[in-house]
């Protein structure tokens, strides 16, 4: 006896979708509503493809790290200290300021969700901040030298909150010459050796 109704929609088609208006309006700012819209399916369709708004929001980051922000984890592969803050610094620009995506960070929205209902989701975007950190310190850890004798840790925080800025910045509308201007200063910090 065959199961139910096949799909009448592409999950991966609707979960851009999500992930696009979540990017947009962030977690707290976006309606079951507003998401079974953009998505074309019904509130039943979300659940059973995709959970919850949480756990919806959950696959959307998953997505937005593969995706769009996937330049972050191969920006750790660069050979040299300099490079890999820089791919790391100008991606977020790219990132932060697309012509084709929502300007800001996803991730940056997420941690400033700040309702109750919104506690686990700034929760898992913190926990996956940090790893992201983390993976940066230890990437940092494995170079011979450091700019300015500064150790790992305080260059990987000084990266995610030069990065953290650029994408609050582009969401309050800075244009991507401007923070790439900012960007270039703030590199030039790397060169004080």
């Amino acid at each position: 006896m065959p199961g139910g109704r096949p799909r009448s929609f592409d999950p991966e088609t609707a979960l851009d979708c999500a992930l696009e208006l979540f990017w947009r309006q962030g977690y707290e700012g976006t309606s079951l509503t507003e998401l079974t819209a953009a998505m074309g399916i019904n509130k039943p369709s979300l659940y059973a493809v995709f959970g919850n708004k949480e756990q919806l929001f959950a696959k959307a980051l998953d997505r937005y790290f593969a995706g769009p922000g996937a330049f972050a984890a191969d920006a750790l592969d660069e050979p040299t200290v300099r490079a890999v803050v820089e791919r790391l610094v100008f991606g977020n620009i790219d990132l932060t300021v697309g012509t084709s995506t929502p300007h800001g960070c996803l991730t940056v929205k997420g941690v400033h969700a700040g309702g109750a209902e919104a506690l686990s989701v700034r929760d898992d975007a913190i926990r996956r901040r940090k790893a992201g950190e983390a993976a940066l310190r230890r990437r940092l850890e494995k170079a011979p030298s450091l700019p300015g004798g500064t150790d790992a840790a305080t260059l990987a925080r000084f990266v995610h909150t030069l990065t953290d800025g650029i994408a609050v910045q582009a969401a309050a509308g800075r244009s991507r010459e401007e923070l790439r201007a900012v960007a270039e200063l703030a590199l030039r910090a790397l060169d004080d050796d």
